[in-house]
């Protein structure tokens, strides 16, 4: 999907339920991995409560923050759209049913003993990390494409993704460097 040339005007302030329900949709679509994509679609392109620069800034931010960053994000869009009641209402509806399911299958794990008796549950759980990597690649193209202008946008997030990714830098040393590295360079060529 393109992006647009002209802005989307901004859509009315969601209900707490609104709220419950859009996060309690997301949560049943994926859990552990691939909510910021569903996350995204849902707030930015489904409901147009945010734009993507809202959703990036409030994304990095969830992801500095201690805590789940998928949890982090839901409660900094729901505190954005209704405040404190607002958090409680995304937080709730997100972590309702993974909990249920993450129970669930916590018990059937048991009751099984060992994947070995239990293959189809191993064969589930690798088809859920691959359908989070694909949509979190999906959603990491899309926001690069719309956001990302000039080299040294594009040479930054190309060091961090083979510092992180391939060679297997931690995130905190990563960032320790190319935080403000980046901080700089935007300060010193602006516009680049």
């Amino acid at each position: 999907m393109q992006p647009s040339s002209s802005p989307r005007p901004k859509a009315a302030q969601p209900t707490l339920g609104a709220l419950f329900v859009s996060f309690m949709s997301i949560g049943m679509m994926s859990f552990g991995g691939g909510l910021a994509a569903w996350t995204r679609r849902e707030v930015v392109q489904k409901r147009n409560w945010l734009d993507d620069r809202q959703f990036l800034s409030g994304y990095a931010l969830s992801q500095l923050v201690p805590g789940a960053t998928n949890v982090n994000l839901a409660v900094f869009i729901g505190t954005l759209m209704r405040g404190t009641s607002g958090a409680l209402a995304a937080f709730a509806g997100l972590t309702a049913l993974p909990l249920a399911l993450m129970l669930t299958a916590g018990a059937l794990y048991l009751h099984a003993q060992s994947t070995a008796t239990a293959p189809w549950l191993s064969a589930a759980l690798a088809g859920m990390g691959a359908v989070a990597i694909g949509l979190n690649l999906g959603t990491g193209v899309r926001l690069a494409r719309r956001n990302l202008r000039g080299a040294v946008p594009i040479l930054i997030t190309a060091v961090v993704t083979i510092a992180i990714g391939i060679i297997g830098i931690p995130l905190i040393q990563v960032l320790a460097v190319m935080l403000p590295v980046s901080i700089l360079l935007a300060w010193k060529l602006p516009g680049r």
